[in-house]
C-alpha cells in the first residue's frame, strides 16, 4: 500500500487540477459567450438536429478573436467570435462552420471531455515513474526525456479523439444533406485562417495534419457509400 501511495497522490492532484480547470473554463464561458443566433447559422443548427431526430442544436460564441471552435465539459458547443467575423466577411461559409459544430459535437458525443481527465492523471502518473526511473540512470536528462513521452503520448490521444469527432461530423454532416465537401474545404483554409506555426514533429501535434484529416473523411465516405 505504502507503494502506492505516490501514484494514488498523482491520480488525486491530476483530478483535483481538471475539475479547476473544467471550473475555470465554465466560468469564463459564462462570462465571454453569447447565444448563437446568426441567420446564416440557424438554418445550418436546424438541420443538424433534425439529422439526429432532435430539436435545433444550440451553440453560443465565444467573445474571443482566435478562430476556433469548443466543446465545453458540460457538453456545450461553441464557436469564437473570430469565426463569425471569417463568416461575415464571406472567408468561410456557413456549411463549412456547420461541419465545425458537427465535429464539436463528435467530441460530446465520443466523451472526449471526460475521458481526458483519466488520460490526463495516467500521463502524470507516467510522467512522474519514468522521471524516477529515468532519473537515477541518466541524471538530468531523465526527467526531460519522461517529460517527452508524457507529451507524446497526450498529442497521439488527442489526434485520435480528432479522428473520431470528424468521423462523425462527417456522418452528420452527410445524413444532413450538408456532405463531406464543407468539412474538407475548411480543413484547406485552416492553416491559413489560424496562423499557425509549423515546424513541430508530426507525434507532438495535438491535431492531425490537414492532408490526413481529409484522407481520413475521403475514406469513411467511400466506405459508407451503399454498395
Amino acid at each position: 500500500m505504502l507503494k502506492l501511495t505516490p501514484i494514488l497522490l498523482i491520480l488525486a492532484y491530476a483530478a483535483a487540477m481538471w475539475f479547476f480547470s473544467a471550473w475555470r473554463l465554465k466560468r469564463e464561458l459564462n462570462e465571454r459567450s453569447t447565444p448563437l443566433n446568426h441567420p446564416r447559422l440557424k438554418p445550418m443548427l436546424e438541420r443538424l438536429g433534425r439529422a439526429m431526430d432532435l430539436p435545433p442544436v444550440e451553440a453560443h460564441i465565444y467573445e474571443i478573436e482566435p478562430v476556433n471552435g469548443l466543446a465545453a465539459p458540460d457538453g456545450r458547443i461553441f464557436l469564437t467570435r473570430g469565426f463569425i467575423r471569417k463568416l461575415d466577411a464571406c472567408e468561410v461559409t456557413a456549411e463549412e462552420l456547420a461541419s465545425v459544430v458537427a465535429h464539436e459535437l463528435g467530441h460530446v458525443a465520443h466523451g472526449h471531455a471526460r475521458r481526458r481527465m483519466v488520460d490526463f492523471a495516467g500521463q502524470n502518473v507516467i510522467r512522474a515513474v519514468l522521471a524516477g526511473v529515468l532519473g537515477r540512470m541518466i541524471p538530468f536528462v531523465g526527467p526531460w526525456i519522461a517529460n517527452i513521452a508524457a507529451a507524446a503520448l497526450s498529442a497521439r490521444l488527442s489526434r485520435q479523439d480528432e479522428f473520431e469527432a470528424d468521423a462523425f461530423a462527417t456522418a452528420l454532416m452527410v445524413k444532413a444533406g450538408l456532405g463531406a465537401e464543407p468539412q474538407k474545404s475548411l480543413f484547406r483554409k485552416l492553416d491559413q485562417l489560424t496562423s499557425r506555426a509549423g515546424g513541430a514533429p508530426a507525434w507532438l501535434m495535438l491535431h492531425p495534419r490537414t492532408d490526413q484529416r481529409i484522407a481520413a473523411i475521403e475514406a469513411n465516405v467511400a466506405r459508407w457509400k451503399p454498395r
